[in-house]
């Protein structure tokens, strides 16, 4: 994986991850564990089970299930989707913007194409625009079968940690 993350300089003495385990269920490699240690995945992303298969800031990719996350008609939750992409393109941009600097969304959108019932959806998020200041994602979420549910586009501006 290749990401701007570089971890505590040596001879600085680790602390204690409370969300380790969080972490590690959400498929989040162990050298970024203490980068996030503040707050892991986020309360949200966690709720809804996502799960990271490959992290880069190029190429993000995680999964959710569909159960737990459906609206009333039995279908996945709109929201969901957008959860979703909102998770990976911001994941991205912080990976890109490094240590330092922090990412944060100013932009998303998304297009339904059809619904799921049951199952997992996989969203993959690809870099479109990688730059100093803002980043731009594109991120497609399929079904089991390979089929596209949605297509949603995040932008996110990075500035310096305060």
């Amino acid at each position: 994986m290749t990401h701007n993350y570089t971890p505590e300089p040596s001879g600085q003495e680790p602390t204690a991850n409370p969300y380790a385990t969080e972490l590690a269920a959400a498929g989040v490699p162990e050298e970024m564990h203490e980068w996030l240690s503040g707050h892991g995945i986020g309360r949200l992303a966690a709720k809804m089970g996502i799960v990271f298969t490959e992290m880069t800031p190029e190429h993000l990719v995680a999964t959710m299930p569909v159960e737990g996350n459906e609206q009333v008609a039995g279908i996945l939750h709109g929201g969901a989707h957008l959860v979703l992409a909102e998770t990976l393109g911001s994941f991205a941009a912080g990976l890109h913007a490094g240590r330092d600097r922090q990412a944060m969304g100013i932009e998303i959108s998304a297009t339904h194409h059809r619904s799921a019932s049951s199952g997992m959806v996989t969203g993959t998020a690809t870099a479109v625009h990688l730059g100093r200041t803002l980043t731009t994602h594109e991120v497609v979420m399929t079904d089991d079968d390979g089929r596209r549910l949605s297509t949603a586009r995040i932008t996110n501006i990075i500035r310096d940690k305060r």
